[in-house]
């Protein structure tokens, strides 16, 4: 046994929503040597390999009999610079919103719109995360992974990574690829991205006519930290459903009984609908069975009070989604990866 495992670690440090569970085997990655050594090691014994970075798209329901190597590794450069067009590279472990803010300190602009989100860089690409309008794929640049299947190493450009709405290449194959690094393309010449009105009402009520890359992360820090509870205080995933995307005449029908329906027209003619607004619909907002509940002010997320298990968490998830089918004939999509 290798003298960097841990066994028996509570995870309850590593998953934001605070569930109280053990792995069989723990250790870290600072580095690629790291995570080729632990995937060898664990390769050697038969022992299953759980990757993991900031935890915040898990939902544990049970122990994990595997070793679950946690993704600490830290670097931030710049690759390229003309002078407006700017590459910059961070490994995996780096904290997300910690390398937004780093890049607003640089005067990159490009990342405002996904301030604060929980989480690590190399996680950020497995959903394609977005937020405000935006999305990694909007100013990703390349990505470098490991291949777990054969020890090498491969580039992956923009159009290899398949990204779709909270989806990618690296989420349909979960298991193979473990991102290193991840390089993104920002700009020293500010183009805002202000289609959201709650962001833009926030500028306007701070007196802001020509906002900074700055300005418009602080306005989204602030809207965040009003609607989504900290992970610190309250254990949550933040956002546990994705917006269903369903037929025009799916979304017609729902209209007619519910004018007030909040629903967005896609390019290929579907509409994608707000989950949070279902919910809320459905009388699920702010409902509360023991120590796992539904945010009271924020329908899309689940929280544990405390004391909530995994399975508690999910069996409140499945009766939401199960509400929710036979209300709107909508099916709601997990955004955490269930284990």
């Amino acid at each position: 046994m290798s003298r960097q495992w841990q066994e028996q670690v509570s995870l309850k440090p590593y998953n934001t929503f605070g569930i109280e569970v053990k792995a069989r085997f723990f250790t870290e990655a600072h580095n690629d040597d790291d995570v080729r050594q632990a995937l060898a090691q664990a390769a050697g014994q038969d022992v299953p390999v759980l990757v993991i970075g900031g935890g915040s798209n898990l939902l544990l329901t049970t122990d994990v009999p595997a070793l679950v190597l946690r993704m600490v590794s830290r670097g931030v450069r710049i690759l390229a610079d003309d002078g407006e067009r700017v590459v910059v590279e961070a490994e995996a472990g780096e904290p997300w919103h910690q390398f937004v803010q780093w890049t607003l300190a640089q005067g990159f602009s490009g990342l405002e719109n996904l301030s604060l989100i929980p989480g690590t860089v190399g996680a950020a690409p497995m959903q394609n995360i977005g937020a405000y309008g935006v999305e990694i794929k909007d100013v990703f640049a390349g990505l470098t992974a490991l291949d777990r299947h054969t020890g090498e190493l491969r580039d992956f450009s923009l159009q290899e990574c398949a990204f779709a709405y909270r989806d990618s290449v690296f989420k349909r194959n979960p298991g193979r690829w473990l991102i290193l690094r991840v390089r993104f393309a920002l700009s020293r010449v500010m183009q805002a991205h202000l289609d959201y009105g709650p962001v833009r009402q926030r500028l306007s009520e701070q007196g802001v006519s020509q906002p900074t890359a700055q300005n418009i992360s602080d306005a989204i820090c602030a809207i965040r930290r009003e609607k989504l509870p900290d992970p610190v205080e309250l254990g949550n995933a933040g956002s546990f459903f994705k917006n269903p995307i369903v037929t025009a005449v799916l979304a017609d029908a729902i209209r007619v009984q519910h004018p007030g329906l909040v629903a967005y027209p896609q390019a290929d003619g579907q509409m994608k609908l707000a989950a949070g607004w279902l919910i809320e619909q459905a009388g699920w907002k702010g409902f509360r069975d023991g120590d796992a509940g539904v945010h009271r002010l924020q329908s899309l997320v689940l929280v544990n009070y405390g004391q909530a298990s995994g399975l508690q968490l999910h069996q409140l998830a499945q009766k939401i989604q199960a509400d929710i089918f036979d209300r709107f004939g909508v099916t709601l999509e997990m955004e955490p990866n269930l284990l």
